[in-house]
């Protein structure tokens, strides 16, 4: 099972890495959310569904820089798992906490991903 959720993390980061938004679109749960805390410097809470997620991909928004991950946890609990990972990419320092579930295709799918940016100086 571990295995599973594993490659589903290393598919969200790589998809993003390489803005591959058919990987992307596959380890996405439907009713995938970003949730962010400070997002790009603005003050409050940010949403991001799946749609506007893939959509910034594409366009460039954000994602296409390469990182380097490593993954700090993993807690599962039959059908739901934790994921907190750290990512460095040249830019920027992250530490992002990812919610899969077990979908109905068998598959692990991440639903949320709620993560702290901070820019390298």
């Amino acid at each position: 099972m571990k295995n599973k959720i594993e490659q589903a993390i290393i598919d969200f980061v790589k998809g993003g890495d390489h803005s591959d938004t058919t990987v992307l679109d596959n380890v996405l749960h439907k009713d995938f959310r970003v949730t962010n805390n400070g997002f790009m410097g603005t003050k409050g809470v940010t949403l991001i569904d799946k749609e506007t997620y893939l959509s910034n991909i594409k366009k460039g928004v954000f994602g296409g820089l390469p990182r380097e991950m490593t993954i700090i946890s993993i807690d599962t609990s039959e059908t739901i798992a934790s994921v907190k990972l750290q990512l460095e990419s040249n830019e920027n320092s992250f530490v992002s906490y990812n919610s899969l579930v077990l979908d109905v295709d068998n598959e692990w799918k991440i639903i949320n991903n709620l993560a702290v940016v901070q820019p390298k100086k």
